[in-house]
């Protein structure tokens, strides 16, 4: 017990750090918010108008608006493994081993800084949402659960994109495997529905952990029944966020020897 101050402190000082980091790497934070709302206007005026969603939606921004939310959370973790990977190749973590800093003091600041990054690019592509007709209409129990699950899934990314850094030995190959979790959302609900698919890719588009968090963000903005879907989308979380901590936990060692 009597670590727990310490650790805490080397968390949050570790997370200053990342935020400054970040001010200093203005450009690629400015990419990771960009990128979702440019993806988002493409489909509502590019694609929208010949996309059928076969719902009652009365426009095809309302369907599609959960999804680039979500779709946000990943590409702002993903420059959590470029951030990881750069510490790992720069040698600043022997200095912080030195400084007797641990393992997930380090690797929890760059999850928190991304986790603030992400609430800020998914706030900004709300409000452009909502400037293009997006109208939800969530009670305040279902904006909680909005809430819930998407920092569930933001979280749960970004320990994923930090096991990612480690993995990769160098900035180049990490931002490259974080390529998986931008693309996760297009096989899914995010953007036409799952039963529009091919067959032999509906079971996986129908089974993957981003489809029900993304059938739980539409049905909760939009005041839809959601059935179990937010809890499947939490399970789905809290199982990734688990395997992810307890990865880059071996992994830094490892590397670290």
């Amino acid at each position: 017990m009597s670590d727990t101050p310490g650790t805490l402190t080397h968390a949050t000082v570790m997370t200053g750090r990342s935020l400054l980091i970040s001010r200093r790497n203005i450009d690629a934070v400015i990419t990771a918010m960009m990128l979702p709302i440019m993806l988002m206007l493409i489909f509502v005026y590019f694609f929208g108008g010949a996309i059928d969603t076969g719902t009652a939606y009365d426009s095809y921004v309302m369907y599609v608006v959960p999804g680039v939310l979500f779709l946000c959370a990943g590409f702002g973790s993903a420059t959590t493994a470029v951030a990881v990977s750069e510490d790992m190749k720069g040698g600043i973590i022997d200095r912080f081993r030195s400084l007797d800093i641990g393992a997930m003091p380090i690797l929890a600041g760059h999850v928190a800084a991304s986790t603030v990054r992400n609430l800020v690019s998914t706030t900004l592509v709300f409000a452009v949402a909502l400037l293009i007709g997006f109208r939800p209409a969530a009670t305040p129990a279902g904006w909680l659960a909005v809430a819930a699950v998407l920092l569930a899934y933001i979280v749960a990314l970004s320990w994923v994109s930090a096991a990612m850094g480690l993995l990769a030995r160098t900035p180049e190959a990490a931002g490259g495997f974080s390529f998986f979790m931008s693309f996760l959302p297009y096989p899914s609900s995010a953007f036409v529905p799952v039963d529009s698919m091919p067959g032999w890719l509906q079971g996986f588009a129908d089974h993957q952990p981003v489809t029900p968090a993304i059938e739980s963000l539409r049905g909760l903005l939009l005041d839809q029944p959601v059935g179990n879907a937010p809890w499947t989308a939490l399970a789905w979380a809290a199982g990734i966020l688990l395997v992810s901590m307890a990865l880059t936990g071996v992994l830094f060692r490892t590397r670290t020897r």
